[in-house]
């Protein structure tokens, strides 16, 4: 596996590889790997030639109350993992490196209605440092197709949107969740939870999946499954509920009984841990 730090000669190794006729395939990513971030190369690995991650902890989407500075960074780490995932470069940006004048003075913002709501009600300006970050890596990498997680759903739909407004040529992958025994979502924050927290987290995935049945049997009274989700939740054990949405899975706006193709959304707190979890649907065809 290639290592770089600088965009130049990332570039030039990319470039050799296009004259080849090689298909790029591109998975951004802040480090800390685990399991899902892992199923994501392969996900690129079957669609492309060579894989590109990138590592890069973005200043630009922590709000002044998240501890950028406190965000794991297990590099050495990392790198064993892609180097036996089969990966063939992966980058290592330096914050000047990507930021060299010390400070962003363009930003890419995606549409209000995609970035203000949910996770971004939750985290302001949030999705301007996503968009922003990912743009510039798409600028840099220049993929063919870049590969996102949909534990994060909404990153993943913000930046569709971003690279179908601005016409880039890349095609966006929805990866599906990676899952421990138990149903919890992976994700890098499962780390912070104590023994007990751990056996609460997968009631998350169980409420989400009461929904979903509940959607699917016909009930349409959202705001009331909404509502009833959240007590469901409180009454497992999280500390606190952040949102339990049913959304349009194009808007992100509230579902109404002419959406077919839904999301269900949450995000439930234990301790200071905040979690993250999804199930997306289609009234008339197949469920993830």
């Amino acid at each position: 596996m290639i290592e770089v730090n600088q965009i130049q000669a990332l570039r030039q190794q990319v470039l050799a590889w296009r004259r080849a006729g090689d298909r790029i395939g591109f998975v951004p990513t802040m480090g800390n790997l685990h399991a899902g971030h892992l199923s994501l190369v392969d996900q690129a690995k079957k669609v492309s030639d060579k894989v590109v991650v990138s590592i890069f902890v973005n200043p630009l989407q922590f709000g002044p109350e998240e501890d950028f500075d406190r965000y794991p960074r297990t590099q050495e780490a990392d790198c064993r993992k892609l180097v036996e995932a089969g990966v063939d470069m992966v980058f290592l940006p330096s914050v000047s490196e990507m930021y060299p004048s010390g400070q962003v003075q363009t930003l890419v913002k995606a549409p209000d209605m995609l970035t203000t709501v949910l996770e971004g009600a939750q985290r302001p300006g949030h999705f301007d440092g996503v968009t922003t970050v990912v743009s510039k890596l798409f600028n840099i990498v220049q993929p063919d197709v870049a590969v996102f997680g949909q534990k994060d759903f909404q990153q993943w739909r913000v930046i569709q949107q971003m690279a179908a407004d601005l016409s880039m040529p890349i095609e966006i992958i929805r990866a599906p969740i990676e899952r421990d025994r138990d149903g919890l979502a992976l994700s890098s924050r499962n780390q912070y939870l104590t023994a007990e927290q751990r056996q609460v987290a997968p009631k998350l995935f169980v409420t989400l999946q009461d929904v979903k049945a509940a959607v699917l049997s016909g009930n349409t009274a959202y705001s009331q499954l909404e509502s009833a989700a959240v007590q469901q939740l409180l009454e497992s054990g999280f500390d606190r509920v952040d949102y339990v949405k049913i959304v349009s899975q194009q808007q992100l706006s509230p579902a109404g009984p002419e959406d077919a193709k839904l999301v269900i959304l949450a995000v439930a707190r234990l301790g200071a841990t905040r979690l993250l979890d999804n199930i997306a649907l289609t009234l008339t065809g197949e469920n993830t």
